[in-house]
C-alpha cells in the first residue's frame, strides 16, 4: 500500500513538474534562439534571390521564415501575458503593504501616545516601587523591557515595509517600461509578417506563370535523382560486403577452426555482421538520434524525407530517399559523426558523394563539387568532407542520406533541433 501511494505522490509531483509554464528567462532564451533562425534564413534569402533564376527555393525559405516569425510574435504574446501577471501579482502585494502600513503606523501612534502620557522617569521609577515583592518588580520591569523592545520593533518593521514597498513600486515600473516594450515590438514583428506574406504572394503568382517551365524540370529532376538513388543504393551494397569481407577474413585469421560454411554466411549477409568494437560505435551513433549536428553550419530544409506533394505544385509527388538541404555559396560539407569514409564516387561529370559508415549506419553526402577526403579515411564529428556544389541557378543543395544497412531513415528526425 505504501509503494502505491509513494509511486502516486511521485506521478503526481513529475507531472506538476512537467506541466509548469515557461519562466519569463526561458521565454526570452527562446526568443533569442528564433531571432538567431530568423536571420540565418535572412542572409540564406538574399544569398538565394542573388543567383537564383527560379523563384521555387526563395518561396521555400520564405515560407520557413514565416513560420518562425509567426512563432516569435506568440512567444512575444506569451511573454507579455506573463509580464501582466506578474504586474497584477505585484500589484496586490503593494496594496497589501500599503495596509500593513496603515495598521503599523496607526499602532505605531497609539504605543506614542502612552509612551508619552507616562514618559517621566518618576512614573516609571514609581511603576517599579509600588511593587509588593521583589517577583512582581522584576516582572514589572521585564515588562518595561519588552514594551521598549516591542516598540523598537514596530519602528524596523515599518521600516522595512516601507522599503518592500518602494522596492515594489520600483518593480513594477520597470514591468510596465518591459511591458510596453514587448507590445511595441510585437506590433512591429506583425507589420514585417504582413509585409512577408505580401512578397510570399507575389512569388506565389510568379510561379503560377511559369508552372509549366517548372513542372518539367521538376520531372526530369526527379527522374534524375531515381537513377543517383539507385547508385546511392549500390554503393551501401557494396560498402556491407567489403565490411562483411572483412570480417570474415579477421575471424578466419583469429579462429582457424572457422568453417567455409560460416565464413561464406558472413560474407553474403546482407547486412554488415557487426564486430565488437563495430557494435559500440552503431549503438553510439542510435543513441545520438536527435542530437547530431546538421552537415552544413548554416541551412534550411527545402525538400523533406519520403513521397511527399510537391512544396509548391501539390499535384505532383516526388521522392526523396534523404533531405535537401540549401545553404550559402560556398558551403561544406560536414560528417554528423565520427566514422570511415567508404565510398567517395562521381555520380556525374558535376556532382560527387562521400559515403561515411558508422558501425552498421551509413551517412550520404551528395552533389559536391570537390571532396577533402578519400576512401579509408577515418573522419571525426563535424570534419569537412568537401565543397556542395552551387548550380546554374544559383541554388546550393546539399543531399543527405542516413541509412542503416540499406533501410533509409528520415535524416531530420536525427539532427539536432535549430
Amino acid at each position: 500500500m505504501s509503494k502505491y501511494v509513494l509511486s502516486l505522490l511521485f506521478f503526481c509531483f513529475t507531472s506538476l513538474l512537467w506541466s509548469q509554464p515557461p519562466t519569463q528567462e526561458q521565454l526570452e532564451e527562446r526568443k533569442l534562439k528564433i531571432q538567431q533562425e530568423i536571420q540565418e534564413k535572412q542572409e540564406l534569402l538574399k544569398s538565394v534571390k542573388s543567383k537564383e533564376k527560379s523563384v521555387v527555393s526563395v518561396l521555400l525559405i520564405q515560407k520557413e521564415k514565416i513560420g518562425l516569425k509567426e512563432k516569435l510574435i506568440r512567444t512575444t504574446e506569451k511573454q507579455t501575458k506573463l509580464l501582466g501577471d506578474d504586474i497584477y501579482t505585484n500589484q496586490l502585494k503593494i496594496n497589501q503593504l500599503n495596509r500593513d502600513l496603515v495598521q503599523l503606523r496607526e499602532d505605531y501612534a497609539e504605543m506614542i501616545r502612552k509612551s508619552y502620557k507616562s514618559r517621566s522617569e518618576q512614573s516609571r521609577a514609581m511603576f517599579l516601587l509600588s511593587s509588593e515583592n521583589f517577583l512582581q518588580a522584576y516582572k514589572r520591569a521585564q515588562y518595561m523591557k519588552q514594551y521598549a523592545s516591542y516598540r523598537k520593533m514596530q519602528g524596523i518593521e515599518i521600516k522595512s515595509k516601507t522599503s518592500q514597498l518602494l522596492s515594489y513600486n520600483d518593480k513594477i515600473g520597470v514591468q510596465k517600461n518591459e511591458k510596453e516594450k514587448l507590445i511595441a515590438e510585437n506590433e512591429k514583428e506583425k507589420l514585417e509578417l504582413e509585409k512577408e506574406r505580401k512578397e510570399q504572394e507575389k512569388l506565389a503568382k510568379q510561379i503560377q506563370k511559369e508552372k509549366g517551365k517548372i513542372s518539367a524540370e521538376i520531372k526530369k529532376k526527379q527522374a534524375e535523382t531515381k537513377k543517383i538513388d539507385a547508385q546511392i543504393k549500390k554503393l551501401i551494397r557494396d560498402a556491407i560486403a567489403a565490411a562483411n569481407k572483412k570480417t570474415a577474413a579477421a575471424n578466419v585469421k583469429s579462429n582457424p577452426k572457422t568453417t567455409a560454411a560460416e565464413k561464406k554466411a558472413i560474407e553474403s549477409s546482407t547486412k554488415i555482421v557487426l564486430t565488437p568494437e563495430g557494435k559500440i560505435v552503431s549503438d553510439n551513433f542510435k543513441s545520438n538520434k536527435g542530437r547530431l549536428p546538421w552537415p552544413v553550419e548554416n541551412g534550411a530544409i527545402t525538400l523533406g524525407y519520403g513521397d511527399q506533394p510537391h512544396p509548391i505544385f501539390k499535384s505532383l509527388t516526388v521522392h526523396n530517399s534523404g533531405i535537401e538541404i540549401t545553404t550559402d555559396s560556398g558551403s561544406n560539407a560536414r560528417a554528423v559523426f565520427a566514422g570511415e569514409v567508404t565510398q567517395v564516387q562521381v555520380l556525374t561529370p558535376l556532382k560527387k558523394a562521400v559515403v561515411v559508415k558508422h558501425g552498421d549506419f551509413f551517412t550520404v553526402y551528395q552533389n559536391l563539387s570537390s571532396v577533402s577526403v578519400q576512401a579509408g579515411d577515418k573522419v571525426s564529428i563535424k570534419q569537412t568532407l568537401g565543397r556542395i556544389r552551387t548550380d546554374g541557378d544559383g541554388r546550393t543543395i546539399l543531399k543527405f542520406i542516413i541509412s542503416q544497412n540499406t533501410t533509409y531513415f528520415n535524416p531530420k528526425l536525427w539532427l539536432s533541433a535549430r
